[in-house]
């Protein structure tokens, strides 16, 4: 292939191809049809051989106008790539991600995400704002974050923690397994096996967030009974203070309890009853945002 063919020639003749005549490529690539014409004939020129003959009132392309239009799909589809890695690279060397994460997260996963982030990319800044999953949601649709790190309860039925995912581009980062968190000692007198909600029908319970009440109520009603909630706060910490007081027992998902662990309580693993933690992002997210993405996937998968 001769050296000085022309990438926007070699564009138009795609598009020929592709739509099948002179004035519809003049259309998509809103160019003026003698614009085109220009540019074919041009084309012809530096390649030294007819790509086009006469069809009635229209043209078409010649053996080697099919072949110079395949080569030129290659061509221009490895130029834009290229271009979306050099733009990638850019990005990365000097952008921004804006995270919105539950306060767990922000405890476990984020720091490992960012540190990683932070040594590949260190001219990529990350911007964080503490939220429960709905307002996270809501902060990601306004273009207040550009990543939404969020959870949802997934297996028992009620309502789900995040609407209408469909929204969103969603990448899974961890499929956490949920625990009943007890006094420390409560062992001595447990049934023999791992127990359910169930037998605890009696118990007083410590509630956590407005999702993690409406899971905590869906699982005892699934057992047969409504729990008794005593007291409600979506604060892990405290949470772990009133078990290990003995005022109650509550539900606690993995990365609540690898952000901070009562020695007062134990906790036990729920058969069956786990936590799915995504990243939420608006379409195809810039480079700094998904890398950010990348790195979260990467700390979930270690937690």
């Amino acid at each position: 292939m001769p050296a000085n063919l022309d990438l926007t020639r070699l564009r138009v003749l795609a598009a020929v191809a592709r739509t099948g005549s002179v004035t519809a490529a003049a259309r998509e690539l809103h160019y003026a049809q003698p614009s085109v014409s220009h540019h074919l004939a041009r084309l012809e020129s530096e390649a030294g051989i007819p790509l086009l003959e006469r069809a009635g009132r229209g043209v078409r392309l010649t053996e080697a106008g099919r072949l110079l239009a395949a080569r030129a799909e290659e061509i221009l589809g490895r130029v834009e790539g290229a271009q979306r890695e050099l733009d990638a690279l850019a990005g990365l060397r000097a952008g921004r991600a804006r995270l919105a994460a539950f306060p767990s997260a922000l405890a476990t996963l984020v720091p490992d995400a960012v540190a990683r982030l932070a040594v590949e990319h260190p001219g990529v800044s990350v911007g964080l704002l503490e939220a429960e999953p709905p307002e996270a949601v809501a902060a990601l649709a306004a273009g207040e974050v550009d990543v939404a790190l969020v959870f949802e309860h997934t297996d028992v039925r009620h309502a789900r923690t995040v609407d209408d995912l469909g929204r969103f581009e969603v990448t899974d980062v961890l499929d956490e397994p949920v625990h009943l968190v007890r006094p420390a000692g409560t062992s001595t007198v447990r049934q023999e096996g791992t127990p359910g909600v169930g037998s605890l029908a009696d118990a007083t319970w410590i509630a956590g967030c407005e999702r993690c009440r409406a899971d905590l109520v869906a699982r005892c009603s699934a057992a047969g009974f409504a729990p008794r909630i005593a007291f409600e706060t979506d604060d892990y910490v405290a949470v772990q203070a009133l078990v290990a007081a003995g005022v109650g027992v509550s539900l606690l998902p993995s990365l609540a309890l690898r952000a901070h662990r009562n020695p007062g309580v134990e906790a036990v693993r729920l058969p069956g009853a786990h936590r799915r933690v995504v990243a939420l992002t608006v379409g195809a997210p810039a480079p700094p945002a998904r890398a950010l993405v990348e790195r979260l996937v990467a700390a979930g998968s270690g937690a």
